[in-house]
């Protein structure tokens, strides 16, 4: 028994008619004929009834027929997996990543699409965590990069990395001498934040008990990160960073640059997606890729580490 002689009597099943069926499945009458002549003879039973015009299937044919069909079905579906799994590859995909993200993982992760998924149109967009959802659950955007877990149960959530949040500061402060910055002390210092509304920022206020702290003389709306290290280098107040910036860094700066004292507040970079998403294989060769794209040690929580 094969797949052809169950499409062969599924076809004579539908035009009741040797000839009709054979042009159908693009095969000479007598071919068809002897395909399902020899399934009967394997099974031992009659499929068709041909003493009727038109031709009927016998009463076990007909349970053969409604199992053949499920079986073509299943045959269907099973293609159609192999075409997933080899189009998903190709084609384009839109990605939603955070701005704390974006700057440091992005040029990690660009150079390895283009390696490992040369047919694949990426299309990228900065957005906040809350607009990287809103974007997946009204289909804006295909896939997200955040930094923590998601809020709504129509999304997938493919945890990839984890990544510390660090003190930068000036070397004119009392901090540059110490080997670590100590939460319950940062509130003294003139701390440049991101605005209200990057989960960067509201992780670190959450960690450090920052809500009221009493030292802002000065406010940024819409700074980035970048635009707050210049500051700290100036001798202004400090701020922060995530992991990744470290190896953007001159030595220089590098020396700028101080981990918390424990525990050390990390965050986890997550791939996210809606539910009804059907682009499984893609999804999972994206988190790879990120995954290889970062160094091995990120990969999982670390000795000391508090996940905020």
């Amino acid at each position: 028994m094969n797949l052809q002689q169950l499409e062969y009597i599924q076809a004579l099943d539908k035009f009741r008619h040797f000839g009709r069926a054979a042009d159908y499945c693009d095969v000479t009458q007598p071919t068809l004929s002897t395909m399902i002549q020899k399934l009967e003879e394997e099974l031992g039973v009659k499929i068709f009834d041909r003493s009727h015009q038109p031709i009927i299937p016998t009463a076990v044919g007909r349970r053969i027929l409604d199992q053949a069909a499920v079986i073509l079905l299943q045959m269907a579906q099973v293609k159609e997996v192999i075409r997933e799994e080899t189009e998903t590859l190709t084609g384009k995909v839109r990605l939603g990543v955070l701005p704390t993200v974006a700057p440091y993982l992005l040029p990690r992760v660009l150079p390895l699409i283009k390696k490992h998924l040369p047919e694949l149109k990426v299309t990228i967009t900065e957005l906040k965590t809350s607009e990287c959802v809103s974007a997946l659950l009204s289909g804006e955007i295909d896939i997200a990069l955040i930094a923590s877990a998601s809020t709504s149960d129509q999304l997938v959530d493919h945890p990839l990395f984890y990544e510390e949040f660090l003190g930068y500061v000036p070397r004119q402060s009392e901090l540059f001498a110490e080997e670590h910055i100590r939460s319950s002390e940062v509130g003294k210092y003139q701390l440049w934040l991101l605005d209200e509304g990057h989960c960067f920022r509201d992780q670190l206020v959450k960690f450090c008990h920052l809500k009221n702290a009493p030292h802002q003389r000065f406010s940024y709306s819409r700074g980035s990160l970048e635009t707050f290290m210049h500051f700290v280098e100036q001798g202004n107040g400090i701020t922060f960073v995530p992991e990744l910036v470290i190896d953007t860094l001159s030595p220089d700066r590098r020396e700028l640059v101080r981990s918390f004292a424990l525990p050390r507040p990390t965050r986890c970079i997550t791939l996210i997606h809606h539910q009804e998403y059907v682009r499984h294989a893609l999804v999972e060769r994206l988190g790879e890729v990120v995954r290889t794209s970062v160094p091995k040690e990120m990969l999982r929580l670390r000795l000391g580490q508090d996940l905020v």
